[in-house]
């Protein structure tokens, strides 16, 4: 389909939602959907009017500048619309990137010690804060589901749920290992060292993304282990459950209550299985995509952050920045994580190009 072919097919999609919208009768759901659609299709279609408005008054204003009275002020408003062009140009082909539509989900976050030791126990709990910092600065909630800690205090694992408005669209961008270097608190000798931590970014998995059968899985109870009491240590309060078609295996404690670690098990297990279902799609696509940065590609480096220096490198666009203090505060996260998105972009805008 060619360019104007698409936009056309969009405008005529759009004015057809807007006349079924209008006429009444539908139930919630379908007029949610419906409305949903819609804002979606205005950005295109309210550039591609702006567009075409500017070609119809560009061409009434050449007729101008044939009158010698009026030749000056059509000629200046003329090239005035002639630089306003290509923004809108660009606006439309934006508007014309696909749109993830795991975007607007909620996420799961999971955050686990790679190399290091307690150091990097230490740092998964770093990361973690500044998510919780960050999410604080987004008006999203995060609620911790599971976490093992270290002896120091650290965490070897820590998983969350993030919920808000369009979370994963920002946070799919922090899937990776990370990196640290500084010196240990644990080092008495003041030397560097590197350790790492991995970030995975699920889109929480809804009912209808994933069809789980209860056939298909086997429910283990058992009783919890660690610190909690004796409560925790005498009951069989800990869940493990097993989809047997996928293998995958989820294991939930923390609650006191078996009802409610099953609950969270049951999230888990499905947003897991729906990530692997997006991993095999990413890698059906990934021929079409080679530049995409927002992969979730947990065993890639995509950061290192270095203490000594102050200095945060993001690996993945060659971006560096001296305000590491307040990357890991949250405050500053935005900034990479939005030239993270324009690189996306930019391969997207490629991509259609080529096509």
């Amino acid at each position: 389909m060619s360019f104007l072919a698409k936009l056309s097919s969009i405008k005529t999609r759009y004015e057809e939602l807007a006349a079924l919208m209008s006429q009444g009768g539908l139930n919630g759901e379908a007029f949610s959907k419906m409305s949903m659609e819609y804002a979606e299709l205005a950005p295109v279609v309210e550039a591609w009017e702006a567009l075409e408005n500017a070609k119809a008054e560009q061409a009434e204003l050449q007729t101008l500048m044939n009158d010698p009275e009026m030749k000056e002020i059509a000629r200046e408003e003329f090239y005035a619309l002639e630089a306003k062009i290509p923004e809108f140009e660009r606006q439309i082909r934006m508007a014309l990137i696909p749109r993830d539509e795991d975007d607007s989900k909620n996420v799961i976050l999971e955050i686990r010690a790679g190399t290091g030791g307690d150091e990097a126990a230490l740092f998964a709990s770093d990361l973690f804060s500044m998510y919780r910092g960050y999410a604080a600065l987004h008006g999203w909630k995060l609620e911790v589901l599971a976490a093992s800690e270290s002896d120091l205090g650290g965490y070897k694992e820590i998983v969350a749920e993030v919920s808000g408005k369009n979370v994963f669209s920002r946070l799919k961008y922090e899937s990776g290992t990370h990196r640290v270097q500084r010196v240990p608190k644990t080092e008495s000798g003041g030397r560097i060292h590197t350790s790492a931590a991995t970030v995975a970014v699920l889109p929480e998995a809804q009912e209808v993304d994933v069809d789980i059968q209860d056939k298909d899985l086997r429910i283990d109870t058992y009783r919890s282990q660690g610190a909690g009491g004796q409560h925790v240590n005498t009951t069989d309060s800990a869940v493990r459950i097993t989809h047997i078609p996928t293998g995958v295996v989820v294991e939930m404690q923390d609650e006191r209550s078996q009802h409610k670690n099953k609950a969270k098990a049951m999230k888990m297990l499905a947003t897991r299985i729906y990530d692997q279902q997006r991993a095999k799609l990413h890698e059906e696509r990934a021929q079409d995509r080679r530049s995409q940065v927002g992969s979730g590609d947990r065993s890639e480096r995509i950061r290192t952050y270095n203490f000594p220096q102050g200095r945060v490198s993001e690996h993945r666009i060659t971006l560096t920045l001296y305000r590491l203090e307040e990357v890991m505060r949250g405050e500053a996260l935005d900034e990479i994580i939005e030239a993270l998105i324009a690189e996306d972009h930019a391969g997207a805008l490629a991509a259609m190009d080529e096509n």
